[in-house]
């Protein structure tokens, strides 16, 4: 390969070309800026507005503390919710390493390395092994050229390319393209295409319109303008209850306004949002350690509700790394363990492992293995785990020699060689052992039986006979029919040193059956799916016997098998009705994968898709889940993914479904708590004032502030940690919830319940208070406010678990929960026996007090560990459905 033949563009035409065509980027159009992000926090938190309202009001009527007060928490609420998403935003750019930042072009007739970017139409390209292809091109010249285009066609296997003829009439077999990668040679190539025009660009322009709709968001919505219909009905009620008990005068306008204030701030949890999005913060890094990166936390509780995994095969069912698995010598065949570029494993030969270095047949099968082989292994600094410079094929058979100790630093370098090509479909290379020269040969086994004229058994050397020969091809049949590819070893001593002598009269040594294995613990992690009551459909741009083979490995339950010329012979309509019943889709395109999520949307699937290439790309973007791959992912997959598996497992990807539903548990108890919490708050208002003519008691019972008091600390901290709960045993044994709310009719029924029994115990407290003891408004209320702290605190214990009792388990369960209400308690003892009790208008109690507010804390907790076990029996409640 001569360079100096082309002189490449000038650095003057290259500038032109490059304000003509632009830089070569793939543009993304999934990221959202910070202006964008903060104003979607204002935009869609219904709560905000509620307390803009409330704000106002305390303003007007003079209570500038409230006020301010209010301010702060909106402030909060927005602040916490634009940096968590912004975090969440930024946190996937960092995976952006597709697409190598730097490139060789030859300019002005010499050799430069320039930004990737700067790359032109015309630019001629020096593309060396293991590096990635940054443009389309057409090859001008090359040496040994094998490419893998994985990330375009989801195949495993390594492409030779040619120079072509016509620049202006290449053939696929003389196009490079961009996001490809060289695994081995080099070339010259003349680019054709930059940026969004090439064919990874075009891709990725199909996944640039319209953006998923975020299910938590709407159900959070959907809750916050309930609390505010029925904060605003409550009001009007208490308010034409009061008018009715009195004539409106200026002072019982201004105690109107003050009440409408105290009902508004107990409708709305206004910590909501922040223990929401503490929530899935606290999830989202949990699934990292887990090496799951959410790319946008609303998803987290949407993948916990995932129906069927419509998975890609190549890299995340399988590792996609070639791996040698059966290896057959001296007549027998032995079995080859272990996964990928790691060298560990075992070799066994009717269920025991021995020791290969005994083995002489097996020693010189590794060693040709090693000698006749273009690529390299090196050690990533993990012990044993390798990283490829070359060939996955070839690496293969490096990695399988090193797991019997064989490297190609123990032998001497080749001194001459017959490179592999697509004609002859062999390799052969020379090498010098002391006065002796040996040749080494490897390739397709019907070719290379051609080049044998014997067979090597143990230490000896016999005629391979037709025989032998019919058992060897039914051994290579059997492999095969594995879906296995093979490849056939053989030597011999040179009798000259001429090339055109090196392969004859070979001495075969044996064949290796090489795969792209599935990924270790595939098998547990599909059972979990299944007890889940999660389907998975495997999709893929392999045939449908490699497929099937895949599938009866790690034990998939397969039903009909669909092929993408047959999806093309099906309208929308027909694919929509038939798709539940279709487990394997093969020869599948980036058009049929859209096509078959768009028909599992259409049959009201949540459906979590997979993938690692451009083409699963569009796809990803449809799903109601677009989880990408880290390691060997596309920058286009990953930039449109909702979820990214750093380790490109798809065990990780069912571990992160497990988080999910927990989160979403955790969700619906927090929910549940901090809604009975507000339940009681309004009702203890309310009733309130309805008791007022008979008890003269005064308007409102709790104050604004003290309310906002327990709904920021006292109920907001226990309400986080609730989200921090550890999952449940039979997490992955309930099935899917098919998009259900976070409060169903029982969740419902049982915060109401909550909510009344609080207020309840509340209203005795402050009439025991103050009609029996006579204690003063400010005294009675303080009381009062001290008794429902200690409720919630006891409700948070109880909302725990929904079917575990409060008062025999230990507080540590959760510790988090421990520590926060000792906290509650700690900031309840500040605002009454400190100065801060003038800003909350309370007053320091006696023993009594705090006997009465923990005595009726315990009995919230009895009552409701009855009521627990009766359901435990009766299984009338389901909360989780």
């Amino acid at each position: 390969m001569r360079f100096q033949k082309f002189s490449g563009l000038s650095e003057t035409e290259a500038k032109k070309k490059l304000d003509t065509y632009g830089y070569n980027e793939i543009k993304d159009t999934g990221r959202a800026s910070p202006f964008k992000i903060l104003f979607r926090q204002i935009k869609h938190n219904f709560i905000v507005y509620f307390l803009l309202a409330a704000m106002v009001l305390s303003f007007f009527v003079g209570k500038s503390i409230t006020a301010y007060v209010i301010l702060v928490v909106i402030l909060a609420v927005i602040i916490t919710g634009f940096v968590q998403e912004y975090k969440a935003e930024k946190a996937i750019e960092k995976l952006k390493k597709m697409v190598m930042s730097v490139s060789i072009v030859i300019r002005d007739g010499e050799e430069k390395e320039i930004s990737t970017k700067g790359v032109v139409p015309g630019d001629i390209l020096v593309l060396r092994t293991g590096e990635k292809i940054p443009a389309d091109c057409v090859v001008l010249s090359e040496k040994n050229l094998l490419v893998n285009e994985a990330v375009l066609t989801g195949e495993a296997d390594e492409v030779r390319k040619s120079p072509v003829d016509d620049v202006n009439t290449p053939e696929k077999e003389n196009t490079l393209y961009a996001g490809s990668f060289i695994v081995d040679g080099k070339c010259l190539a003349q680019v054709t295409h930059t940026g969004m025009n090439t064919k990874f660009g075009k891709i990725a322009s199909l996944i640039s319109s319209s953006q998923k709709a975020l299910p938590l968001q709407k159900k959070v919505n959907k809750i916050s303008k309930y609390m505010a219909l029925i904060g605003i009905t409550m009001a009007i009620l208490t308010g034409v209850a009061v008018l009715f008990q009195s004539t409106l005068t200026p002072e019982l306008f201004v105690e109107l306004l003050i009440l409408t204030i105290a009902i508004a701030v107990s409708a709305f949890p206004e910590g909501f949002p922040v223990v929401l999005i503490t929530t899935l913060s606290v999830g989202a890094h949990k699934m990292a350690k887990k090496n799951a990166i959410v790319n946008r936390m609303s998803i987290i509780e949407t993948l916990g509700e995932t129906t069927i995994i419509c998975s890609d095969k190549t890299g995340t069912i399988t590792k996609g790394e070639m791996t040698v698995k059966e290896i057959y010598a001296n007549g027998k065949s032995i079995d080859v363990s272990g996964v990928g570029y790691i060298g560990e494993g075992d070799f066994v030969h009717k269920g025991k492992r021995f020791n290969p270095q005994g083995d002489e047949n097996l020693k010189l099968l590794l060693k040709t293995a090693v000698l006749c082989n273009d690529a390299r292994i090196k050690r990533t600094g993990e012990d044993m785990v390798f990283k490829v410079v070359g060939s996955p094929t070839e690496a293969a058979l490096l990695v399988m020699a090193s797991k019997a100790e064989v490297f190609q630093e123990d032998f001497n370098p080749r001194i001459d060689e017959i490179p592999f090509s697509s004609e002859t479909k062999m390799m052969s290379v020379m090498v010098e052992e002391g006065n002796q020269k040996m040749i080494y040969s490897k390739g397709a086994l019907e070719i290379l039986l051609d080049k044998c004229t014997s067979v090597q058994k143990g230490s000896k050397i016999i005629r391979l006979t037709k025989k032998e020969k019919n058992k060897i091809l039914k051994q290579k049949a059997k492999m095969a029919s594995n879906s296995l590819r093979t490849l056939g070893l053989a030597y011999r001593k040179a009798k000259s040193s001429k090339i055109e002598e090196m392969e004859k009269d070979l001495i075969f040594l044996g064949l290796v059956g090489i795969e792209d294995p599935p990924r270790e613990g595939i098998r547990g992690a599909i059972s979990s799916c299944k007890k889940a009551g999660i389907k998975i459909k495997m999709i893929t741009g392999d045939d449908k016997k490699t497929a099937l083979s895949i599938a009866k490995q790690i034990d998939l339950e397969y039903g009909k098998v669909l092929e993408g010329t047959e999806i093309d012979e099906l309208t929308d309509n027909e694919l929509s009705k038939i798709v539940n019943q279709v487990t394997i889709f093969a020869r599948v395109r980036p058009e049929h994968k859209l096509r078959i999520v768009r028909a599992l949307k259409e049959r009201g699937e949540i459906v979590t898709m997979t993938g690692d290439g451009v083409n699963d790309a569009p796809a990803l973007k449809e799903a109601h889940i677009g989880v990408a791959m880290g390691k060997n992912g596309t920058d286009v997959s990953r930039s449109v993914a909702d979820l990214t598996l750093k380790d490109d497992n798809f065990v990780t990807m069912v571990d992160a479904i497990k988080e999910g539903r927990t989160i979403f548990n955790n969700i619906r108890k927090f929910v549940s708590y901090q809604l009975s919490c507000n339940t009681s708050e309004l009702m203890i208002l309310f009733i309130g004032v309805l008791l007022v003519p008979f008890f003269g008691w005064p308007i409102p019972l709790l104050l604004a502030l003290q309310i906002l008091f327990m709904n920021i600390v006292t109920d907001n901290l226990p309400a986080i940690t609730l989200g921090l709960n550890h999952s449940s045993e039979d997490i992955m044994r309930e099935k899917p919830r098919r998009k259900a709310p976070i409060l169903n009719k029982h969740l419902f029924m049982l915060l109401i319940a909550s909510g009344a029994i609080m207020a309840l115990f509340v209203l005795v407290t402050f009439y025991f208070a103050f009609n029996v003891l006579g204690q003063a408004a400010d005294n009675a209320r303080t009381t009062a406010l001290l008794t429902l702290i200690c409720l919630e605190i006891a409700g948070a214990f109880n909302f725990r678990s929904f079917r575990k009792p409060a008062l025999t388990r230990s507080p540590f369960v959760n510790p988090f929960l421990a520590v926060a209400s000792a906290l509650s308690v700690i900031a309840t003892i500040l605002i009454i026996y400190t100065p801060l009790n003038q800003v909350f208008q309370t007053v320091p109690l006696t023993l009594v007090d705090w006997v009465i507010g923990a005595g009726f804390g315990l009995l919230l907790m009895l009552i409701f560990d009855i009521f627990k076990r009766i359901n435990n029996n009766t299984k009338r409640f389901d909360f989780y459905h």
